[in-house]
């Protein structure tokens, strides 16, 4: 069975609107970073040498909610490059990567003030007047999305072009985009039309999948991603978790093991408690 018979199923909620982010046809250009940061009015980052791609921003951030990530291919251990490759593919893969806007989301969840909402597109945007930049919602994200700006101390993050969409406009990152790599529009639509690119792609010898469907990015209590994307290689190489899960999800076990070591640390204690209690009185009747 092909992977887009078994992919593309989400629970996003009616009326949803998120992104459908197709690597196979992003160039790398960054016009959908500049137009991010023009229209949310964002600071440029820092020029320099990371040393590990050519791109300028090097991850998302309090201040780049848009971020081309540059992942070079090599084709065996020994540093070789590939002489012949499939269709779509070349020593370089592109992902403009982006806050992933989860069905059930780590970061609002973990947010002590509600600042960080659920808008009527059903997009995650966080409050800044309302935020008060305790730093729950970092780890609270599977990918590392929300982070804390340096100029004000609170958390920053995608919001899908909030101010665009109640104007009936499509978020700037798309809007720029040459190749329609970033499409914007209702998820349901988006994924169906993420599953026929798969198969069109998979028609031609490409192994694709749509990564941020229930399968994929349902695991841990996610329940899909509302901004997901068409992948040509396994997750890891994209930096992306291979089965993201919340956080919190892991609390209540980490409790309970914790009780039960407790218990039976104590459970221990009385045992040898009453065990010398005996061999002292068993010691006075000699």
């Amino acid at each position: 069975m092909s992977s887009a018979a078994l992919v593309g199923r989400t629970r996003a909620r009616p009326g949803a609107f998120g992104f459908l982010t197709d690597t196979t046809l992003c160039i790398g250009c960054k016009a959908c970073e500049v137009a991010c940061k023009q229209w949310n009015q964002l600071p440029m980052d820092e020029f320099g040498f990371t040393g590990m791609s050519y791109d300028n921003t090097g991850d998302l951030g309090a201040t780049t909610w848009r971020h081309v990530a540059f992942i070079e291919r090599i084709s065996d251990q020994e540093g070789r490059r590939p002489t012949s490759l499939k269709p779509f593919q070349s020593n370089w893969l592109m992902l403009s990567d982006v806050c992933k806007h989860c069905v059930n989301a780590g970061c609002m969840e973990a947010c002590p003030t509600g600042a960080i909402i659920r808008t009527e597109f059903d997009t995650v945007v966080i409050q800044p007047d309302i935020c008060n930049g305790c730093g729950y919602c970092v780890p609270a994200c599977p990918f590392g999305v929300p982070a804390l700006s340096p100029y004000d101390g609170k958390a920053h993050k995608c919001t899908l072009c909030y101010d665009r969409l109640k104007d009936g406009l499509e978020p700037a990152c798309a809007k720029a985009c040459p190749t329609d790599a970033i499409q914007f529009g209702p998820v349901h639509v988006l994924m169906d039309r993420a599953k026929a690119r798969v198969a069109e792609l998979e028609a031609q010898g490409v192994e694709a999948r749509i990564y941020g469907d229930e399968a994929l990015g349902g695991t841990g209590g996610i329940g899909g991603l509302n901004a997901f994307f068409i992948l040509t290689a396994p997750p890891e190489v994209y930096n992306l978790p291979a089965k993201p899960e919340l956080p919190q999800r892991r609390v209540l076990p980490a409790f309970l093991t914790s009780a039960l070591a407790a218990l039976a640390l104590g459970l221990a204690a009385l045992l040898s408690f009453k065990q010398g209690g005996r061999a002292r009185q068993a010691e006075r009747e000699r």
